[in-house]
């Protein structure tokens, strides 16, 4: 028998959203459909009894996909089935993981999947912003331990007003568009894209999403109560010796916490004295010891952590001796790759970039087929995480959800200052391989993209950087320590980790986990502050190597002209077949693409060289101009008649030059006169206002003859 449970939320802009649980996915631990419009995402949960043996994680995976059916599509390929997940729904995937990950118990280690489909599609709702809520609505109908719920909204500030939740069409114009996270008490994770936004109107979005999202989770707790499943499963996933804990604590502690005092910059050198301290514990043990192995090595991490945590909050300074604002080193540089269209190495204390930037014609857009998305993508931004960058041996089996997820971080901060899409008719890559890390490589890709793009000679709106944020705090003291330009064992150390990009006028992105309870609008607001001071120092270092773009392209760029037409001009550059443009092409070695949008014509031209690109667009502009009665012309006899002579004047244009015109002496006929391909001079002299036929004239340019004297009479 079906026991359906449904709860109807309703936001205070009227929107309507439904929870529905019981009808369907009923042998999963939990299951519910979210419903906005038409569009409905299923989400399920499964987590085994048990956890594997010495697992000190959650293995948590969280899976979003789209299916075809949903918006009535059958996918594109050879197989017409739904494949692996697209970048697009690896990115949602991570946005749901992110949320729920710090909610579920430390000691809870089994293995966990959740599931969400989108199963119906609406193109007024988007998806992404209720996928969150899906998962977490379907671990509250679960037993599963979770320390939620949860739910995620989208912010945008479309004509100085804010929104939740809009329309797609909204929030592609919007100055401001984030993705919330949060449970009824504390925000998770913030993650979106703005126009130079300002750290106020940040701060007020994830107010307003916040306020929406606690309506949300108020729904959750009923429908748990509801289904039933407000007490959770028992487990114990964790062994546990208190005395070996106090033992280790009392005999590491203090040599961990002044080995961290040594404040040493070299992530080498630190891990290599903390492998000591624990090497040489290990050896002072006895043989028959009876210690567990593994939590030996979870409880070294554990006051490891502690006593790097209490340094920072102590002593006021950092692992490898910095301030709190004080940024690292940075050195960069520009046209490193001589074949590259444009490159620039970015280094930030130890983590580097190499990134070159691609320009590429119409034809090198990327396709987007999708459930939801179809066309075509101008900017792509490739992030690789190679495993020498961190000294590690790694296979290389193409970008994880990691990278995609860094790339994608950098690509929405650049592409807020790329030029119009009407100023721009080339396709960009960009491609940032990582070649040392040790904190924020994602940052250091987006200040290397910029640079690149500089040195490219792309005129890019203001140059972007970016920094990544980290937080110490102690909950039982009320201290904490905001930390500008995280290391690497920073974040790992930390309880934030938040990215802010932006230029000299404000925020382009933003990315910001959060992994502690009870963090307050004031600490975020002076985290966005700091990061402001931070991303302003970096930019000046950036503009000390380059700060303009190139005032042109480098000789092997290749060139790019735009000519607007009118819509009746495009058969005459196509021409019969395609005859004329193919001509144009092979005669002068450019690309020519024909396009038609709104009422206009729009021809695009690729060429490698300046003077291949003359050409080209000499002849375009030869076939659309327009004749202009009085301007002189180089034309070609096209046949010739007793009256005279048709001349083409101009490409599919032609005259007809009179006996009468041919010159100031009188010409009885036109035998040996002119000759078919003859080029002569003609000027246009009128237009047939009924038959819009052009009359020639050569005389016209010929100096008129002086009359004989001779011949006058007495």
């Amino acid at each position: 028998m079906l026991n359906v449970i449904t709860k109807t939320i309703e936001m205070p802009d009227g929107q309507i959203i439904t929870i529905e649980t019981g009808k369907l996915a009923k042998q999963s631990d939990g299951s519910a459909v979210v419903k906005m419009g038409n569009t409905m995402l299923l989400a399920t949960v499964v987590a085994s009894q048990d956890a594997k043996e010495d697992v000190d994680f959650l293995p948590l995976s969280v899976d979003y996909q789209e299916k075809f059916a949903s918006a009535g599509k059958i996918p594109g390929g050879f197989l017409k089935r739904e494949g692996r997940l697209s970048d697009h729904e690896i990115l949602i995937s991570r946005l749901v993981d992110r949320a729920l990950r710090p909610l579920f118990p430390d000691d809870f280690h089994a293995d966990t999947q959740v599931m969400i489909s989108m199963i119906s599609h609406d193109e007024n709702v988007m998806p992404d912003a209720l996928a969150a809520l899906a998962a977490s609505a379907a671990i509250a109908v679960s037993d599963i331990p979770f320390n939620g719920p949860i739910s995620e909204v989208r912010v945008v500030k479309h004509n100085g007003e804010f929104k939740v939740n809009p329309s797609k069409a909204v929030a592609l114009v919007s100055d401001l568009d984030i993705i919330v996270a949060a449970s009824m008490d504390n925000i998770m994770m913030v993650e979106g894209e703005m126009n130079e936004a300002s750290e106020a109107d940040m701060l007020e979005a994830m107010k307003i999403a916040h306020d929406a999202i606690k309506i949300q989770c108020k729904a959750q707790m009923e429908l748990s109560v509801e289904a039933g499943k407000t007490v959770k499963r028992e487990y114990d996933h964790e062994k546990s010796d208190l005395a070996l804990y106090e033992k280790m604590k009392a005999e590491l502690y203090d040599q961990l916490y002044a080995s961290v005092a040594k404040k040493t910059a070299d992530k080498s050198i630190r891990s290599s004295d903390i492998k000591a301290i624990k090497n040489a514990w290990m050896e002072s043990l006895p043989e028959d010891h009876g210690y567990n192995g593994f939590l030996m090595s979870q409880y070294f991490k554990k006051i490891h952590k502690s006593a790097a945590r209490n340094f920072v909050l102590n002593d006021q300074k950092r692992l490898d001796g910095r301030d709190f604002t004080e940024i690292r080193q940075i050195w960069g540089e520009v046209d490193y790759l001589p074949s590259a269209h444009g490159s620039a190495v970015f280094t930030r204390g130890e983590t580097q970039s190499l990134t070159s930037c691609t320009l590429g014609t119409k034809l090198d857009e990327q396709m987007i087929d999708g459930a939801t998305e179809n066309g075509y993508n101008k900017f792509i931004l490739h992030y690789n995480f190679p495993g020498f960058s961190t000294g590690e041996v790694r296979p290389n089996r193409g970008p994880g959800r990691r990278e995609v997820g860094h790339g994608n971080l950098a690509m929405r901060a650049l592409k807020k200052v790329l030029p119009a899409p009407e100023n721009n008719p080339y396709t960009i890559r960009i491609v940032s391989d990582i070649l040392e890390s040790n904190g924020s490589s994602s940052m250091a890709t987006v200040c290397a993209g910029t640079m690149a793009l500089l040195d490219t000679g792309v005129k890019i709106i203001a140059p972007v950087s970016g920094i990544a944020m980290g937080m110490i705090s102690d909950s039982e003291t009320g201290k904490y320590a905001i930390l500008s330009d995280i290391l690497g064992d920073e974040d790992h150390l930390g309880d934030m980790d938040f990215k802010v990009t932006g230029t000299e006028k404000g925020i382009t992105a933003c990315q910001m986990d959060i992994k502690v309870d009870g963090l307050s609008y004031e600490v975020l607001e002076k985290a966005l502050n700091q990061a402001r001071e931070g991303r302003l120092h970096i930019l000046g270092e950036m503009k000390k190597v380059i700060a303009e773009p190139r005032e042109d392209y480098k000789p092997h760029v290749p060139r790019s002209e735009k000519v607007i037409i009118g819509k009746d001009q495009i058969g005459a550059v196509i021409g019969p077949g395609g005859k004329v443009v193919q001509e144009i092409q092979k005669s002068t070695g450019a690309t020519v693409i024909i396009e038609e949008e709104a009422n206009n014509g729009v021809v695009t031209i690729f060429a490698d060289n300046k003077e291949a690109m003359q050409a080209a667009l000499s002849r375009i502009k030869a076939i659309v101009a327009i004749p202009e009665v009085g301007e002189v012309y180089e034309g070609k006899v096209k046949s010739i008649m007793p009256f005279g002579a048709f001349v083409e004047f101009m490409p599919g244009k032609d005259g007809l030059l009179h006996i009468s015109e041919i010159k100031w002496e009188r010409v009885e006929k036109m035998d040996g006169i002119m000759e078919v391909g003859e080029e002569v001079t003609v000027k246009l002299v009128e237009i047939d206002k009924k038959t819009g036929k052009y009359r020639l004239s050569r005389k016209a340019l010929l100096p008129k003859p002086e009359k004989d004297s001779s011949t006058k009479e007495d």
